[in-house]
């Protein structure tokens, strides 16, 4: 199964692009990952939300159309443990899903077009996080996943 992550403009904090390639070069080892980051224009700044989202919408709608699933980071979706995650991953696999994309949007969140194109939504956490955090945490709970699945000493519980 190959894994695609969908992160809405750039991350431009030094210490949270560290740690998400750290753990992306970790998570490579068990699975294809790919990560891709459209540039969003910095005129859209001074757009209206609403416009911005939409514009958004159209770029990750258009990524959608090539995954199997799609599973938006938002936090009104569903929540998981890591164990729980690390099975709903692990079933994706099992059941030979091709590709798998995460999604996380930009500041504003998500349009309504996005929410009713994902086949899920998943929370973090019910607290709001800066899209920038949300890659991070995302990365290691995959990693966190992995670990799980292969029975690794890295989770404890």
């Amino acid at each position: 199964m190959k894994i695609q992550l969908l992160f809405v403009g750039k991350t431009d904090t030094g210490y949270l692009e560290d740690g998400i390639h750290d753990y992306l070069k970790r998570v490579r080892r068990y699975m294809d990952v790919e990560v891709v980051t459209p540039t969003i224009p910095a005129k859209w700044n001074n757009l209206p939300v609403d416009t911005r989202k939409e514009r958004e919408a159209a770029i990750i709608l258009k990524h959608m159309a090539q995954c199997d699933q799609c599973i938006i980071l938002d936090e009104k979706g569903r929540s998981f443990t890591s164990v729980q995650f690390a099975r709903f991953i692990e079933e994706k696999m099992n059941r030979s899903t091709k590709r798998l994309m995460f999604v996380a949007g930009g500041p504003w969140g998500f349009s309504a077009k996005v929410k009713q194109k994902a086949a899920m939504q998943l929370s973090l956490s019910s607290m709001t996080f800066s899209h920038q955090m949300v890659r991070l945490f995302f990365m290691e709970q995959l990693y966190r996943a992995m670990t799980i699945i292969r029975g690794e000493p890295y989770h404890n519980e």
